[in-house]
């Protein structure tokens, strides 16, 4: 079978290493892929949301199966196009992924089904959000209606702060067209959890739990960022929650969206915060997340690839989804000032034993050597029986790898090994 993965992160390398597992599988084309997922697919450069020039090439090449991994060409209707042209995919209908794509959309379905989350309200004009934080509870939280590469959403613990975030998305423009509408709600408290699904629009199988860490210094201080690393599963998920998350809130989102005409077959993310109340969602997202996907996919001992088209056919409910009991943890790489300025260009070298742990995210080829291209440059992940223990691996990992200005947080994993402790 010949393949096509759009995207080229980590992400994107983590979904194509559990692909080539399948015996199938003759071909995978990254568009446009980078430098380190070269030595796993053929990289084409075409732009993840170039949809014509994507179908065309997918035609062209005469390919099997596309699996669409980023927000931004879900949301423009990459997956409605190659169906169009008879090509099966893996991902949801633009009319599916506005679920990421609008706040105020999926803040909305959820308003109407009765689905846990947060209480907020919805604003296109600047001054009637002004007016609302005049007398709104501090710390809230303004979030842009739609993407903004993972980055529009300020927690804000004073009511300047809330003006100022109003201010910047509304009227400055910050994050450009998806910041003209804001959902302004309030702010919840307790253990964060993300949790990936399958699902075919009628059955959802969720993944295995994960734990992100978004802050880009130890402790949890600094910027947010699309992610320093992840650990799977979550000791704060527990099998009692899992059992109300799927009555409460997996399965009533599978058949709200099925309700409203815009049945979601893919993968759902379901961000999750365990509130003295029970577990809320805090946002969804319409595809694979990064860096989780470099914890959950490792851990996946059925066929990615049965899995994906299963989702696509509908028989889900017929198609064994195993994962392994056992832990994993992603390291990110970093350029030192991520996610603000930093420089790029430097080479990289991985040492043959961590290449098969080795997730690259931001980095290309040139004169045959992997130089830095981004801000997250590289995952590492290891799989070991107990957290502690894959932990310590995937930081021996980290210093099988080299390139100047390399930054990683030192405590991936504490807030996880503090539950155990806690339990």
């Amino acid at each position: 079978m010949k393949l096509l993965v759009v995207g080229g992160g980590g992400r994107e390398h983590a979904i194509i290493k559990k692909l080539k597992e399948n015996p199938e599988v003759e071909k995978i084309f990254a568009l446009p892929g980078n430098g380190g997922i070269a030595a796993d697919a053929e990289c084409v450069p075409i732009g993840a949301k170039d949809i014509p020039a994507m179908v065309a090439f997918a035609l062209e090449q005469q390919v099997d199966y596309a699996v669409v991994a980023p927000d931004d060409p879900l949301v423009l209707g990459a997956v409605d196009a190659l169906n169009e042209k008879g090509i099966p995919c893996f991902g949801p209908t633009a009319a599916a992924a506005q679920i990421e794509g609008s706040k105020v959309f999926a803040k909305d379905l959820m308003k109407k089904y009765g689905i846990p989350t947060a209480a907020y309200e919805s604003f296109d004009d600047a001054a009637a959000a002004l007016r609302y934080l005049d007398t709104a509870e501090m710390p809230i939280v303004v979030k842009a209606d739609g993407l903004a590469l993972g980055k529009g959403v300020i927690i804000a613990q004073t009511r300047e702060e809330a003006r100022q975030a109003v201010v910047s998305m509304m009227e400055e423009g910050m994050f450009g067209q998806s910041g003209s509408r804001v959902v302004i709600e309030e702010f919840l408290a307790g253990p964060e959890v993300s949790i990936l699904s399958f699902t075919d629009g009628e059955t959802v199988v969720p993944m295995v739990s994960s734990m992100d860490h978004k802050r880009a210094r130890d402790n949890d201080q600094g910027l947010n960022t699309g992610g320093m690393g992840t650990v799977a599963p979550n000791p704060y998920y527990t099998e009692a929650i899992a059992a109300q998350c799927m009555e409460e809130i997996f399965l009533p989102t599978i058949r709200a969206m099925k309700a409203e005409g815009r049945p979601f077959r893919g993968c759902l993310y379901f961000g999750l915060m365990l509130t003295p109340k029970g577990p809320k969602v805090i946002e969804y997202n319409c595809r694979f997340g990064d860096p989780e996907t470099q914890v959950v996919l490792p851990l996946l001992e059925s066929d990615l690839l049965t899995v994906m088209r299963a989702t696509t056919e509908g028989t889900l409910a017929q198609t064994e989804v195993k994962f392994s009991d056992k832990s994993a943890c992603c390291v990110i790489l970093a350029s030192d000032g991520y996610p603000q300025k930093y420089q790029s260009g430097f080479e990289m070298t991985i040492a043959p034993e961590a290449l098969p742990h080795a997730f690259v995210a931001g980095a290309k080829l040139a004169d045959g050597k992997l130089l830095t291209s981004g801000g997250r440059v590289i995952g590492l992940t290891a799989v070991e029986d107990t957290l502690p223990q894959a932990i310590e691996e995937a930081y021996t990992l980290t210093g099988m790898v080299h390139f100047e200005n390399a930054y990683c947080r030192r405590d991936i994993g504490a807030r996880a090994m503090k539950a155990f402790k806690e339990a």
